[in-house]
C-alpha cells in the first residue's frame, strides 16, 4: 500500500497548496466568507455539488447500496433535488439580500432574538455535519491503511481544518474544483467500471443479486419519505449550502449551474450504490457494513489506482467537511460573536481563528462518534426540527410572531433530542414528531400573541 498512500500524501499536499492560494485571494471579510459574490457557472457548480456530496453520502450510498441494492441512491438523490428547489426557486431573492447566513432572515422578518436562537441550532448542525465528512475520511484511511483511528482523524481532518482556516471560501472553492474531478473520474470511471468487471458485468450482477436489489423502492418508503423530510427540507436552509449560493455571481449563475449540480448529485448517488451492490457479490460476508467502500476498493484496484480512487473518496468527504466548518465559524463570527462584542463586526483575522477553533471542535467530537449516517441524521433531525417551520413562516406568513418563531425552535429542537434518545438515530419518529410540534407551537403562538405592528415584506 506505499504507492497508494504516497498518492493519498501528493493529494493532501495539494489540497494544502490550494489553500494557501486561497489564503491569498482572500483579502477583505467578504472574501474570505463568500468568495466576494463572483463565482461563475463552472466554478460554481462544482463548488456545490462538492459542497453537498461528502462521507455521508459517499460512504454512506454505498453501505445502502450493499445492504438495500440500487434504492440506496434515495439519499442523494433527496439531496440532489434540494439542490435543485433550492437554486430554482430561492436563489434569486436570496442573492438580492447580500447577507452571509441563514439567521439573518430571522432577524429581517422577527428581530435579533430570534437570529441569536436559530444561531444556536444551525451551529449545531453545521458542526454535527463536519464530524460525518471527518468520520469518513477516517473510516478510509483506517481500513485502507491500517492506521490508528486518532492518526487517520489528524492525517485527514487536520488537512481540512488548516485549508479551511486560512483561505475561507476562496480555499474551498479551489480545492472543490480539484475534488469535483478528482471524485467524478475516480468513483463513476474507474471504480465502478472496475467493479462491474470484476462481478462479470451487468448480467452477472444481475443474476447474483436478488430481485429486490434492483427495486428503487427496496429501502422502503417510510425511509425515502424520511430521507426527503429530512435531507432535501435540510438543503433547502441549510448555512452550509446557502452560504455557497451566496457566491453565485447573479442568479442566472445560481439557476442553471445549480440545477446541474443537483442533478450530478442523483447520478453520483446512483454510481455509489451499484458500487454497494458490487460490493456485496464480491464481498458478500462483511463483518461491518459501515466498511464496504473502504472494502471494495481495497479488493478490487491495483496499487496506485487504488490510490487515486481513495483520494476521490477523500474528495469528496473534504469538501463537505470544509463547507461545513466554513458555516459553522461563519455563524459564529457573524450571528453570535457579535452579541458578546457589543454589536462589534468581526475582523478576517477573527475568520480565520474561529474557523481553526471550529475546527478543533469537529475533530474532537469526530473521536466519540463512529457512524456516518448516524451522525448525518443527527444533524439534520435538529436542523429541521428547529429551523424549518420558523424559517417557512418567516418567508410566508405575515402573521407570525417573534414568540411564536422562538417556541417553534426551542420545542421542535428538544422533540427531536428526545425522541433521538428514546428512539434512536435511525427512527423516524424525531423528524415527525418535531416538526409536527413544532408547527403547532408556531402557529398557537403566534395567533395568541401580539400581531406585529409592521411586518417587514417577504424577504425571499
Amino acid at each position: 500500500m506505499a504507492l497508494d498512500l504516497f498518492v493519498v500524501l501528493i493529494y493532501a499536499a495539494g489540497m494544502l497548496v490550494l489553500g494557501y492560494y486561497g489564503m491569498r485571494r482572500a483579502r477583505t471579510h467578504e472574501d474570505y466568507l463568500v468568495a466576494g459574490r463572483n463565482l461563475g457557472p463552472s466554478l460554481y457548480m462544482g463548488t456545490m455539488a462538492a459542497t453537498v456530496l461528502g462521507g455521508a453520502s459517499t460512504v454512506g450510498t454505498v453501505r445502502l447500496g450493499y445492504v438495500h441494492g440500487i434504492s440506496g441512491f434515495w439519499l442523494c438523490a433527496a439531496l440532489g433535488m434540494g439542490i435543485i428547489a433550492l437554486n430554482l426557486f430561492l436563489a434569486k431573492p436570496l442573492l438580492k439580500l447580500k447577507i452571509f447566513t441563514v439567521t439573518q432572515v430571522l432577524e429581517k422578518r422577527y428581530n435579533p432574538v430570534a437570529r441569536q436562537a436559530s444561531a444556536v441550532i444551525m451551529l449545531a448542525y453545521a458542526v454535527m455535519l463536519g464530524v460525518t465528512s471527518v468520520l469518513g475520511i477516517c473510516t478510509v484511511l483506517q481500513v485502507l491503511f491500517d492506521l490508528p483511528f486518532w492518526s487517520s482523524l489528524l492525517l485527514g481532518g487536520g488537512v481540512v481544518v488548516v485549508y479551511s482556516a486560512i483561505g475561507g471560501m476562496w480555499s474551498l472553492t479551489l480545492t472543490d474544483i480539484v475534488q469535483f474531478v478528482i471524485k467524478t473520474v475516480g468513483l463513476m470511471f474507474i471504480l465502478l467500471p472496475i467493479c462491474l468487471y470484476r462481478v462479470g458485468g451487468w448480467d452477472e450482477l444481475v443474476n447474483r443479486l436478488p430481485a429486490s436489489s434492483f427495486s428503487f423502492t427496496a429501502i422502503g418508503w417510510d425511509t425515502i419519505i424520511t430521507y426527503f423530510m429530512i435531507y432535501f427540507f435540510g438543503i433547502l436552509i441549510g448555512q452550509d449550502i446557502w452560504q455557497r449560493v451566496f457566491t453565485a455571481r447573479d442568479e442566472k449563475v445560481a439557476r442553471y449551474a445549480g440545477t446541474f449540480a443537483g442533478f450530478y448529485c442523483i447520478v453520483y448517488g446512483l454510481a455509489c450504490a451499484l458500487i454497494g451492490m458490487a460490493a456485496h457479490v464480491l464481498i458478500p460476508d462483511l463483518d461491518n457494513v459501515n466498511n464496504a467502500f473502504a472494502a471494495i476498493v481495497k479488493l478490487s484496484l491495483p496499487d496506485g489506482i487504488r490510490g487515486l480512487v481513495i483520494a476521490a473518496a477523500l474528495a469528496a468527504m473534504m469538501s463537505t467537511a470544509s463547507a461545513s466548518l466554513l458555516a459553522a465559524s461563519t455563524v459564529l463570527t457573524e450571528d453570535l460573536l457579535p452579541r458578546l462584542r457589543g454589536g462589534k463586526q468581526s475582523s478576517l483575522g477573527i475568520n480565520r481563528l474561529f474557523t481553526l477553533l471550529t475546527g478543533a471542535v469537529v475533530l474532537g467530537i469526530a473521536l466519540v462518534v463512529s457512524d456516518v449516517i448516524s451522525a448525518l441524521t443527527l444533524a439534520y433531525n435538529l436542523l429541521v426540527g428547529g429551523m424549518l417551520i420558523p424559517l417557512m413562516g418567516a418567508i410566508f406568513w405575515k402573521r407570525a410572531t417573534t414568540s411564536g418563531a422562538i417556541a417553534s425552535m426551542a420545542l421542535g429542537f428538544m422533540t427531536a433530542l428526545v425522541f433521538m434518545f428514546k428512539d434512536g438515530l435511525d427512527a423516524n419518529t424525531p423528524i415527525y414528531y418535531s416538526l409536527a410540534v413544532g408547527l403547532v407551537t408556531f402557529l398557537a403562538v403566534s395567533l395568541l400573541s401580539r400581531k406585529p405592528e409592521s411586518v417587514v415584506a417577504r424577504t425571499v
